[in-house]
């Protein structure tokens, strides 16, 4: 190709290059701007080429916890889903092939409760009213009711996962991983099966495990009505006879339980005394025995001593007298009369055969965790409704008070729902034997709270307004007690009381035959390997979730419901078992089953389901849920037939099964699980609320089966409150719709607000002023310097085609800035390995601000207005697109729809990238561009600026009247250089004549002294009082080396105390004339007096910002100016008309007489006179 060609083609090139140009735009709308990434996001597949871009490169393995889709999402999803995008987002740039599969939760207590608030059934209706099959197809339907809301909030809000293949934990293939797990706890004897004192909920019908009993909220302050109940003694020592009947005193905050006492009991070590006194509702005479510390909590004080004779009924001191101590061990053995005779305890035996022991009840016993903190330090105890009282009870030998059914069955005094047992309800040999049916009738079918009481629930909805305002049966059992002479004290009380984390209503506890995984087997493994993982914050780890696993209890699986995974047990009635661990496992006793002549047929070769072929469609053609398999009857190996245990499993099962089951696992990608390749997780992140939820049942499954952790890194993040710091509700009307919020703003917005308005972990105060906030400064600014970059580089015809200016030839600004960006760089990447965002946000929004903006582009400016477009020029634009660009890839996984535009625009007048910022490599810092000390004598310009424009603010003077004078006293010669190197940049920033360095302030400066506490206190607080009076008397020769050296030595007798600066705090005193204030260790003095010529110059300066707010013309337009006369301003425009002249591009300034109609009017400092512009063509 001859010369001439390349010479034409390359000038063909540059012309193309020339005619691009930096988008510029009108407005900031970042609702749009949302709107047309997604669209471009959607046409490219960008998502998608994130992954496949990043095949063969080392994976980051990140886990969604899967939400459940049949409630609508909240602004609080955007919140967890902005945390985790971001961090996938960031590895993603960083190199890493991150994938992320989505989830779908499909199972529980929310799905059901739902469905039955829908058809308008209870629990109690299902298999009457409705089929187990009906019920389920309901439950499979509504539970994605609204997966499209939920996908779109997804799409929206920037959350980049993969819905189009999620994991699904109705799934069949899911299911028979969850069967595989549970198996090898089976085979580690980890699965067994026990029938104890559980949580239980009669709103939801079924059994809740220590976990979900411990979700935030789930523990809540109640006023109950508590009794203190009198217990009389059938035997008392002498003593305790000699004045009235003698009583145990006993304190419940479930009066409820009292007909079902068995026993009452002591502390083995704690003191109790007998007392002599009246009932203060009777006025009979009585001894009754409580423990001595808790004497004065049910006495008054001032009655001790009174006669007791005197004492007339209505008195408000009644009288007691101390008669008796006693050991706990004392009184064990002691007997009393039932309390509230209603049923008599009976004994039950292996067989189901029962026997009235009333004998054998009734008596004190010990309890090691009897206390003296509140109560009578004796304990009522009720066995079959707590597991401590069933602990003591059972190792005393005292009876449980139990209900025999039609069934022959043992069951507490309340069913399942809530309620007494009716009478018609029991065997007719219980009743007559061990029920005073004329006492117990009465309260037959009374419900032990109102919550569980249906007349209270409107339509699905509990009114808890009316519920509360109702009397309760604890009352009628108390005025009963009371009228009786069995009550000693009965008030309201405000006590902590569980309540189902679902159903917001409170729980029972109940004997319940259940089946439970032995993790305290693993408690010390689950601990040292918490000890590994990366907690945000890290008082999580080691508080809230490291004590829980310190107090761990085994885990109830056992859920007695109808949508969820079926616990894979099938159990025959001599008690063998066979534990199922896969489908074709499950097929295969099928088979045997039929040989043993136990089933027809196989369900599952009838619907053409073919073993191990592990398709969605050969999956499909089966249901592992209820009822089909409770249809399977297998075959023990003693040949007898086995039934499935009727119970589900608890819901976080299938949540923390995930890291496997998404996979199907070992049944297909044994190897990425196996190889760790895809397990453990690198990263998890969700709400506090699942510390004892998911994030438990993740690590307790991954311990127990794999010795392993299931995640690296955690953030546990807070709730979103409203900007009142209250819960969100429907109800209380405060929620905010993220829809709306997204529509109205972008998502970017949210997302910045929401990270950078507080750590993750803290609870956010979600306030829309707050994202305006961040809309106008943060996007706002940057948008505006991009502004300002794009008009000025398209006049220049800047495209980034010219060679890269050395950093040695750049100017200090230039300079400055890139060795900041790159300290940026390395303070957000480590922000963000650090699983810190609000840090790197925080960072970036400073740097935008405060330094590229308010700083860089300000001082800068003119570099860029006019002149030859010079190496200076080059540099000026490339030191800001560097910037600019930079801060999008920076930002990008936070706000990745703005810095995604912003990108763009860039590079498509550069083509310095092609593609998504978000497929672009996260930058690396250049340490050679980062000079500290250029950024140390940089900020104590900004610093020094900043204190002297709050100065001036103070005394209304405005920054561009000139003032003479500024005082700085200096600590050492290093802080000369650094001051000597930005004078000019402050001199020109606050607009003042001349900086004065002291090393001497006295004479100049009065200081002030005072002690910091917050630092002396921890190391010397004995000394305080000392250190404060010696700093007090300190000269001002002392203050100022005390500055000068940054320590101080104190003397206090022989103990010497050394000071550092940050032990005190040092202030300046304004002086005559003169302004001081005081920052960290530096102080300004600031002369405040203005001269003529000052003033003159502040009016030239005055009339330069009008002319700009007026001027429409084009930054690169040449003007004649006329100015009107007036006696104040005349002089200052003669004697400053060049100054006004280079600053606003006028040819030629004159003072005139004459107003037109293209003269407009203006006014300075109270001065009115008229300006008038003209182009010059």
């Amino acid at each position: 190709m001859s010369l001439p060609d390349l010479q034409f083609r390359e000038y063909k090139k540059n012309d193309m290059i020339m005619s691009k140009k930096f988008a510029e735009h009108s407005q900031l709308n970042l609702s749009q701007v949302n709107k047309d990434v997604l669209k471009k996001w959607d046409e490219n597949d960008v998502f998608a080429k994130s992954m496949t871009e990043r095949e063969g490169c080392p994976s980051f393995v990140f886990y969604e916890g899967p939400p459940s889709a049949n409630g609508m999402p909240g602004i609080h999803h955007v919140m967890a889903r902005t945390i985790k995008d971001t961090f996938c987002r960031y590895k993603t740039m960083k190199g890493f092939l991150v994938k992320r599969k989505a989830g779908w939760d499909t199972h529980g207590l929310p799905v059901e409760l739902g469905v039955e608030k829908a058809l308008g059934i209870t629990k109690e209706d299902i298999g009457k009213t409705i089929s187990v099959a009906e019920y389920n197809a309901a439950c499979r339907k509504d539970v994605m009711k609204f997966t499209k809301e939920w996908t779109d909030l997804t799409h929206k809000m920037g959350y980049w996962v993969d819905l189009d293949n999620p994991y699904i934990t109705y799934d069949n293939r899911y299911i028979e991983t969850l069967w595989w797990l549970l198996k090898q706890l089976y085979s580690k004897n980890l699965l067994y099966k026990g029938y104890t004192i559980q949580p239980y909920s009669p709103a939801a019908g079924t059994g809740l495990s220590s976990h979900e009993l411990n979700q935030p909220g789930c523990y809540r302050d109640v006023k109950d009505t508590t009794v203190v109940g009198q217990f009389k003694m059938k035997n008392p020592k002498p003593e305790m006879t000699e004045w009235g009947t003698p009583y145990f005193l006993a304190w419940t905050t479930t009066p409820w339980t009292l007909p079902s006492n068995t026993a009452l009991c002591v502390g083995p070590k704690i003191d109790y005394v007998a007392v002599q006194t009246y009932n203060g509702y009777t006025g009979e005479k009585m001894t009754v025995v409580l423990a001595k510390p808790l004497l004065y909590a049910h006495f008054n004080q001032k009655a001790e001593g009174l006669p007791l004779e005197d004492y007339k009924p209505g008195d408000k001191l009644i009288p007691f007298k101390v008669v008796g101590e006693y050991k706990g061990t004392d009184l064990v053995g002691m007997e009393y009369e039932q309390l509230i005779p209603w049923v008599k305890p009976v004994n039950v035996d292996e067989n189901g055969n029962w026997e009235e022991a009333a004998n054998q009840a009734f008596r004190v016993i010990l309890g090691d965790y009897v206390t003296t903190e509140d109560g009578t330090g004796i304990v009522h105890i009720a066995p079959t409704f707590g597991a401590d009282d069933a602990f003591v009870a059972r190792a005393a030998g005292i009876p449980s008070l139990f209900m025999i059914n039609k069934k022959g069955e043992p069951r507490p005094m309340v069913d399942l729902t809530g309620k007494f047992f009716l009478l018609d309800e029991l065997d007719e040999k219980f009743v007559k034997e061990c029920v005073d049916v004329e006492q117990y009738q009465e309260y037959q079918g009374r419900w032990v709270k109102n919550a569980y009481d249906p007349q209270f629930t409107v339509n699905g909805k509990y009114d808890e307004k009316t519920a509360a305002s109702a009397e309760t049966l604890d009352i009628y059992i108390c005025m009963k007690m009371k009228a009786s002479n069995k009550a000693f004290k009965i008030e309201k009380q405000v006590h902590n009381y569980p309540h189902c984390w679902r159903t917001d209503k409170p729980v029972l506890y109940y004997p319940l035959d259940s089946w439970f995984i032995r993790s305290t087997a693993a408690k010390e493994r689950m601990i040292e390997l918490n000890k590994t993982i990366n907690w945000k914050p890290e008082s999580t780890g080691t508080g809230r979730f490291g004590k829980w696993l310190e107090n761990l209890n085994d885990w109830n699986l056992s859920r007695s419901r109808y949508w969820g995974t079926p616990l894979p047990i099938w159990r025959s009635e001599e008690g063998e078992e066979l534990c199922i661990g896969s489908v074709e496992e499950l097929y295969n006793e099928i088979e045997k089953s039929i040989a043993a002549g136990f089933m027809t047929a196989n369900p599952y070769k009838e619907k053409g389901f073919i073993p191990g072929e592990y398709t969605e469609d050969n999956y499909d053609k089966i249901d592992l849920h209820r009822p089909y398999v409770d249809d399977i009857i297998l075959v023990s190996e003693s040949g007898k037939p086995m039934k499935r245990e009727a119970d589900l499993i608890d819901v976080w099962f299938d949540s923390g099964a995930m890291p496997y089951a998404q996979l199907h696992y070992p049944f297909e990608n044994k190897d990425i699980v196996d190889n760790r390749s895809y397990y453990p997780a690198d990263f998890i992140a969700e709400g506090v609320d699942q510390t004892r939820g998911w994030f438990f049942t993740l690590h307790a499954i991954a311990t127990m089966v794999f010795d392993s952790v299931a995640y690296k890194n955690v953030i546990s993040n807070g709730l979103v409150l409203d900007k009142n710091g209250n819960k969100m509700s429907k109800r209380l009307g405060n929620a905010v719709d993220p829809f709306g919020a997204i529509e109205q703003y972008g998502s970017d917005p949210l997302r910045w607000y929401m990270i950078t308005n507080s750590q993750p972990w803290d609870n956010l105060k979600f306030d829309m002023a707050g994202i305006d906030e961040v809309k106008r400064k943060f996007f706002g600014t940057l948008y505006n310097t991009y502004g300002f970059f794009a008009l000025y580089a398209n006049v220049d015809h800047f495209r980034y085609a010219e060679a890269e200016v050395a950093i040695e030839e750049r100017p200090e600004i230039d300079r400055w800035i890139l060795s900041l960006l790159n300290s940026l760089i390395k303070e957000v990447t480590e922000a963000y390995e650090k699983y810190e965002p609000t840090r790197a946000g925080r960072a970036i929004q400073d740097f935008v601000i405060e330094n590229l903006s308010n700083w860089y582009v300000r001082l800068s400016r003119k570099r860029y207005w006019g002149g030859e477009y010079s190496q200076d020029k080059i540099s000026a634009y490339q030191t800001l697109y560097t910037c600019l660009e930079t801060i999008a890839i920076l930002s990008a996984p936070i706000a990745p729809f703005y810095m995604e535009k912003l990108f763009g625009d860039l590079n498509k007048v550069t083509g310095r990238h092609s593609g998504s910022v978000h497929l672009t490599d996260f930058p690396k810092a250049d340490e050679k561009l980062i000079d500290n000390e250029l950024e140390e004598r940089m900020e104590l310009a900004q610093q020094i600026s900043s204190m002297v424009l709050g100065l001036r603010r103070k005394v209304q003077l405005r920054v561009r009247q000139p003032l003479s004078k500024l005082i700085i006293p200096i600590l050492n010669d290093h802080m000369i250089r650094q001051l000597d190197a930005v004078k000019n940049i402050i001199l020109s920033e606050v607009n003042v004549k001349e900086i004065e360095y002291i090393t001497d302030t006295t004479g100049v400066l009065v200081k002030k002294i005072k002690p910091n506490f917050k630092t002396l206190g921890p190391k010397y607080g004995k000394y305080m009082k000392q250190i404060s009076t010696l700093i007090a008397a300190m000269e001002q020769s002392d203050i100022f080396d005390f500055e000068k050296n940054g320590r101080y030595q104190l003397n206090i007798g022989n103990e010497s105390i050394d000071l550092s600066l940050e032990d005190v705090e040092i202030l300046s005193e304004d002086i005559p004339g003169w302004l001081v204030a005081n920052e960290g260790h530096l102080t300004v003095a600031l002369d405040i007096n203005v001269t003529k010529e000052l003033k003159e110059e502040g009016i030239a300066r005055e009339l330069i910002q009008n002319l700009r707010k007026e001027s429409n013309f084009d930054v690169t337009d040449k003007i004649t100016l006329a100015i009107g006369r007036h006696k104040e301003i005349n002089e200052a425009v003669e004697n400053f008309s060049q100054y006004i002249a280079s600053q606003v591009l006028a040819e030629h300034i004159e003072l005139t007489d004459e107003k037109d109609n293209k003269a407009k009017d203006i006014e300075i400092d109270d001065i009115h006179t008229f300006i008038k512009i003209e182009r010059i063509n």
